[in-house]
Parts: structure tokens; sequence; C-alpha cells
């Protein structure tokens, strides 16, 4: 059954690929394409790489203050498994690198799987969260959007799902996550005593959603990060003279981060383009040099990620190794 729902889950991301490639591509000229790709001022890369940099900065401070003071991993423990989980989302479909990141950060440090994996739901949850928060303040100017109604639904929903957890856990404990694991205690290797333990770390990961001091730091840096990235993809823009504002670098982002939701194939190829490209087209911007700079921006935020990642995923297998050893 496990093995049927990740097949369906690759087949409808590669569905989801296939449609956005095809809404990216439809109505380009490939020559005007090309053209606007070398016109280009490739000078202007330099800066929106640095605000990438500072972005992924921002993310891995986030995410380790997610975690509770008594079992917080260092800062640099934490950015190597974040840039591991990045590497393998890039070149894995269904963000296979959040399962990376929780592996590498506990033969690094010893932290509990499940209270990773219960920091990185609220990682997900303030990522949406703060991306519908921008588009609202934004939106007296940014040009007429049809999708906004939606995007009102997602949050109401999604502020919903965060109260009801913050309440749950406030009142309960780690009571109703002991409840729902319960019914596994019937699998062999997973005795009661471990359930118990998992569901604690689980709840203890879940912090930011009943410690207020949590889910605000956690907001603001999540809001942040994305402001400076906004702010990497409107540098970018430069690169292609579109003439357009700093908030038009924050539409493409907001774009492309919600597009994200949907299950697609590695590193976003084809979701990633189709949204720049529609986003772009409400400021008025023809397809073929939209979908140049969605290509190269999309360069931008690939190629490092991979780069980086093999190094210190050699690394990180290397001390392991020599923990292993010791």
């Amino acid at each position: 059954m496990w093995k049927r729902g990740r097949a369906a889950l690759a087949w409808s991301g590669l569905a989801v690929t296939v449609v956005f490639a095809y809404v990216a591509v439809r109505d380009v000229d490939a020559a005007e394409a090309w053209r606007s790709v070398r016109e280009a001022n490739g000078w202007w890369l330099a800066p929106s790489l640095a605000l990438l940099v500072l972005a992924v900065a921002l993310r891995a401070v986030r995410w380790r203050y997610l975690f509770v003071a008594q079992t917080r991993p260092p800062l640099g423990a934490v950015t190597r498994a974040l840039l591991i989980g990045y590497l393998f989302n890039n070149i894995l479909p269904a963000r296979a690198g959040e399962a990376a990141r929780v592996v590498a950060l506990r033969q690094a440090t010893g932290v509990s799987k499940a209270e990773s994996a219960g920091t990185i739901v609220i990682e997900r949850a303030y990522d949406v969260l703060s991306l519908l928060v921008l588009l609202f303040v934004l939106a007296p100017w940014l040009p007429e959007v049809t999708w906004l109604t939606t995007a009102v639904v997602l949050a109401i929903v999604l502020a919903a799902v965060l109260a009801a957890g913050m309440a749950i856990i406030a009142i309960w404990g780690d009571r109703p996550l002991r409840a729902l694991l319960r019914p596994l205690a019937r699998l062999s290797f997973l005795h009661p005593e471990r359930l118990e333990g998992i569901a604690a770390n689980l709840t203890q990961g879940l912090a930011a959603l009943h410690r207020w001091r949590f889910a605000v730091t956690a907001f603001v840096l999540t809001t942040a990060s994305w402001i400076v990235l906004g702010l990497s993809f409107w540098i970018a823009m430069l690169a292609f003279d579109l003439g357009l504002s700093p908030v038009a670098g924050m539409f493409v982002l907001i774009a492309i981060g919600l597009a994200s939701i949907l299950p697609s194939s590695p590193a976003g190829l084809g979701v990633f383009e189709a949204a720049t490209v529609v986003a772009l087209g409400a400021y008025g911007v023809p397809d073929s040099p939209a979908l140049s700079y969605a290509v190269v921006l999309h360069v931008v935020n690939f190629v490092p990620y991979l780069v980086v990642g093999v190094v210190v995923l050699q690394r990180h297998a290397a001390r392991v190794r020599r923990l292993r050893q010791a």
C-alpha cells in the first residue's frame, strides 16, 4: 500500500509538471526567448545570489529556533542538514529532502527524528501562511489576479488548522498524538513505550504551535526570509530590464511558492517556470522574455543548492563514518 501511494504521488507530480510546462511554453517564441537570455546583463545575478544565501541563512536560524532550548542543535549542524535537504528536494520527487535532513540532523546531533519532523511540519505551515499574508499586504500594489479569492480561502483554512492545533496541544498535550499512534503498537518493532516517546518528541517539535514566543519568532524569520528572496528575484529581473518594481519580485515569489504546494517533479521543474510566466503576464510582460527570466532564475536557484549540497553531503558522510569508527 505504501508503494502504491508513493507511485501515485510520483505520477501525480509528473502530471502536474507536464501541465505546468505546457502553460509555460505554449505561447513562447524560442528565438525571442534565446535572444532575451543572450542580451541579459549577467552581473545582476551576483547580488541576486548573495541575497539567496542570506535567505537560506535566515531559514537555518528559523529551523534551529523551532527546537526547544533543551534539544536545540548547533546552528552549523542545522545549516548542513538543511542544505542536504535542499539538495535532495532538487534531485528527487515528493520533497524527499525533508526526510533527508531529518536523518542528517539525527546522525550529526542525535536529535529525535520525530521532533525534527514536527518542526518541519510547522515550517511548511508558516511558509504558506507567510506567503498569504504577504499577498494580502501587497494586494493594493499588485495587478489584478483571479486567484485572490482562492488564496483567501486557503488562508482561512490554514489559520483555522493552526488555531485548532494550538488549542489541542495547549489543552491535552501529547495525549491526542499518543491516541493516534496507538494502533501502530500492533507492529512488532514498535513497542508502546517507543510510541509514547515518539508522541512526546513530536509534540515537542510542534512547540511553535503552543508557545507564542516560538510562534511569533518563527513567523517573523519566515517572513524575513521570503522578503529577502523576493528582493533576490527582483534583482534578477534587472538583468532582463523588465522595468518592474520590487513588488513584482515579491509577486513572482508568492506565485511560485503557492504553486509549489502541488506535487511536482524534482526542483519544481515546469511549475517554477509556469508560475513565473503567469505572474509576469499580469504585468504585461510577453511570454518569451518572461520564460527566459524564469529559466535563468531557476538555474540561479538550483545550481548553488546542487553544488553546495553535494559538498556538504560528502563532508557529512565522512563525519558520520568517523563517528561510527570512534
